[in-house]
């Protein structure tokens, strides 16, 4: 199965929480916060939106930096992905 997202909307996979801090302290998986960084698996066509033309300004591969309480979470084939809209997404990492 894949995902393909329609109209503005991203398909993020969410990177992986650093299990130690820069000084070697070792993180518990509770106290862990999940990164607010991903990668695009999947990006939508665009278009008209309220009346607006939106043009994609991400690509498959980029690593961005999304809003921390965007999104809707969904597995797939035992992998967790997030569907965000493109707004939600704050930066693309260069």
């Amino acid at each position: 199965m894949k995902l393909v997202p329609l109209g503005d909307r991203v398909v993020l996979k969410q990177l992986e929480a650093e299990e130690t801090t820069k000084s070697g302290i070792v993180l518990p998986g509770q106290s862990k916060e999940k990164p607010q960084q991903a990668e695009v698996v999947a990006v939508g066509p665009g278009g008209m939106f309220d009346g607006k033309e939106v043009t994609m300004n991400v690509a498959i591969g980029d690593q961005v930096i999304f809003s921390k309480y965007a999104g809707t979470e969904v597995e797939v084939e035992k992998e967790e992905y997030i569907i965000v809209r493109q707004s939600d997404i704050l930066a693309v990492l260069k």
